[in-house]
Order: structure tokens, then sequence, then C-alpha cells
């Protein structure tokens, strides 16, 4: 079945598509939403031999010229290097300002071909079409584009909405256990900071049986995709309530940091941020043990650690201050105090930073 949710933002809505069989309707979908040509498909090595010949079939089909650039995959392409093919490749296809960029892949290539489309000519317009869970049900909803740097994850980025997200259910067929798994982290946060219905759908199914369940797994990603929206729709460059979705993120791009981005996949090193958040809840906010608990059952039911890598605290701790959601030298941690109920902006002792990271090893 395919649905709608409605990013209403009041300069720049759009509509994130989800079902089977989007990508035939990815020049249909364009045209619809009113976007010129030529076009430039940024996609990743592995997404690129399954997905880029039929999404370019598609646009050409809706009379557009298609132009396509391919980076390596994973985290280690959110580079400048990789920044600046794109650039040339824009300029070689003849992208103007009236001209979009197409990620087709995962959150990886939603960052960077977004980062690269808010930059180019100063800002054109650009689609997201998420291949991965992940990207599907938060980082390819919102706007947030971004490369590293050696000193941390996101540092250079821009708020560039997109005009439109075209999430077909069917290349989630394709994807690996562990990029499932990881995907399924960020669905488990939405249940932990909005919507604890989303913990009681996920408890009532294995990995194996939610993948061959298309409607219950169509209905978790649009619940998600609402939840982000609404978000998102309420502070749209992360002022204040925004920050409620980097629940878990915090120690989560540390630990991605220390251990040379792709030891651990985003979600997986997310989920033992949750751990850790929820740990640091329970201490400072009541948050209840059995729910701390009931967390950690569940992420290990879907496949995903809770146990942090054994790095020197020191270490870990020089990673979180290089956070980019730091103020004034200090960071804010994301805490709950009940399912549902999260808070941003929190301060955590240091000695009891130390303290959970311990207890975690």
């Amino acid at each position: 079945m395919k649905t709608q949710c409605k990013v209403e933002l009041a300069e720049h809505p759009y509509t994130i598509h989800i079902g089977p069989g989007l990508l035939a309707d990815t020049g249909t979908l364009c045209q619809e939403a009113s976007l010129g040509g030529p076009l430039l498909v940024v996609t990743d090595e592995k997404v690129a031999p399954q997905y880029a010949d039929p999404v370019e079939a598609a646009l050409r089909a809706a009379d557009y010229t298609v132009a396509r650039v391919t980076v390596p995959a994973g985290e280690a392409s959110k580079s400048h290097t990789q920044l600046i093919r794109i650039y040339d490749a824009a300029l070689a296809a003849g992208l103007d300002r009236g001209s979009s960029i197409v990620a087709l892949g995962g959150g990886v290539i939603g960052d960077l071909a977004g980062f690269a489309a808010a930059t180019y000519l100063r800002g054109i317009h650009y689609v997201q079409v998420p291949t991965t869970l992940l990207a599907m049900v938060d980082s390819a909803v919102g706007g947030k584009t971004a490369v590293n740097l050696p000193q941390g994850k996101n540092l250079i980025g821009a708020f560039h909405q997109p005009a439109l997200v075209i999430a077909d259910m069917d290349s989630l067929t394709s994807l690996p256990p562990r990029e499932w798994s990881a995907g399924l982290a960020e669905v488990i946060k939405y249940g932990v900071i909005a919507e604890p219905s989303l913990l009681d759908i996920l408890e009532g199914h294995t990995s194996e049986s939610l993948a061959a369940d298309p409607d219950t797994l169509g209905d978790i990603v649009q619940r998600s995709c609402a939840i982000k929206a609404d978000v998102v729709r309420r502070d749209e460059r992360e002022g204040g309530l925004r920050a409620i979705l980097n629940f878990g993120h915090t120690l989560g791009h540390a630990i991605e940091q220390l251990t040379g981005y792709g030891t651990f996949l985003h979600g997986e090193a997310i989920a033992i941020g949750m751990v850790y958040a929820a740990r640091l809840s329970h201490k400072l906010r009541a948050f209840p043990a059995d729910d701390v608990d009931r967390l950690i059952r569940l992420l290990e039911r879907y496949g995903l650690p809770v146990t942090p890598p054994d790095c020197d605290w020191n270490a870990v701790a020089t990673a979180l201050l290089s956070d980019k959601k730091k103020v004034r030298g200090s960071i804010g941690f994301v805490l709950v105090r009940q399912l549902g109920v999260a808070a941003y902006g929190q301060k955590v002792p240091p000695d009891l930073l130390a303290e959970t990271w311990q207890e975690m090893l």
C-alpha cells in the first residue's frame, strides 16, 4: 500500500511518498514536484548496480536529462574529496539553479548529496530516494545535510530541506542483516522519546517476521516519518525541541569517531548510545530501571549491540567534547523521564559520565 506523509514547513513543505514500487514513479513524482533538469543522480558503489539504472530510466521517461556520479560506499565518503567530485560532475552535466540532485542510497549519500545541493550555486533542489531503513525513517527526512571532519562527525553542514522524499519499500528486501537492524535502532529511538506503542509493535515481532510483514513495516516507516515531520515542523533548525531526536547520538557519534567510522554502523553506535543515555536517565531523571532493561532486551532482540567498545574513558570524553551540539564547552544530553517524555540539553556531571561508561563495559 502506498501512503504519504507531509512535512508542513512554512517555506519549504514537501511530501514523503512511502510504498512498494515507487522507484518506477521517480520521474513522475519529480514532475509533480515541479523539479527542473538536468538532474544529477548521486549514489554509491553498492546501490548503483541495484537501483541506479531503473531510477534513471524512470527519470528519462519523464523527459529529464540525467547524469550520474558514484562514490565509494561507507561513512568515509562524507568528505570534502567526494564533495568536490559531486561539484565537478554537476558542472560537467550543466546543472544550473533550476536543476536538481537526486540522492539515491542510504544516510551517507543523503547527507553528502544534500550538502552538495545546499552549496552548489548557493543552493539547488534535491530529492531523497532512501534505500535503507535508517535513511527512510530518519536521515532522509528533515533537511540535515553534512560532511565529516577528522575531528568529528557532521561538523560541516547545512539545513537544506529536500523537495521530495521517495521511500520505495521494495528496496528494503535487499538490505544486509546489519543494515536492517541499524535502521530499527532509529525506530526504537522514536518509541523511547515519542511513541511507546512502536516498542509494543517491535516486541510483537522478530527481525524475520517483521521483514516478512510489509503492512506492519510500512506502518512503522510512516509513523516514524510522521513523528520526525512533526518535530521538524515545530523546530526546523534545531533551536530546541528537535534536539530530542539526538537521543543516543551524543555517545554514538563519539564511538563512531573513536572506532574509525566503519567498525560500527551508525544505528549500532546509536544503540549503545541509547543504553548509555537510558542509564543516565535512570540516575538523573528517575527513568524506571525496568524500562532501561526493556530497551536493552529490545535492542538485543533485533541484533543490536548494547556494550561499548573497550576505549579509554579520557579518549571518549575528548570525543564527546567534539560533538557539534556542544554549547559554551558543555554537552547537553537528551534524557528521558518516562517512555515518550524526553528532555534535551540536560547537563550531566563528568564523574557520572565516566562512572556510567565503566558500568557498561
